[in-house]
């Protein structure tokens, strides 16, 4: 409990974790109203490019999501190295 008060326990990795299934989520439900909204519109292109742009986001979204907290979670990983490195070379001086 000491290290999660003194910061050198990091709670940023779950959060990240819950970030990225609400990302995920908000990217289905996102391009499925793409999807669907674009049946509403008049033209056919218009129909055509909102299916095609909300099949994208379903896609392509949570990939997106998915590979920015990754870059985030690499973040931390690092940081929890150079403090698992420093406290090694701190028991051999």
């Amino acid at each position: 409990m000491g290290d999660f008060f003194a910061f050198r326990r990091m709670i940023t990795p779950i959060v990240i974790q819950i970030i990225f299934w609400i990302g995920v989520v908000a990217c289905i439900v996102g391009g499925l109203v793409m999807m669907f909204a674009g049946e509403a519109l008049a033209s056919t292109e218009a129909r055509g490019a909102g299916f095609l742009a909300g099949l994208a986001v379903l896609i392509l979204g949570p990939l997106a999501v998915r590979v920015y907290c990754e870059i985030l979670i690499v973040i931390f990983r690092i940081n929890e190295s150079l403090t698992d490195i420093r406290s090694n070379t701190a028991r051999t001086a």
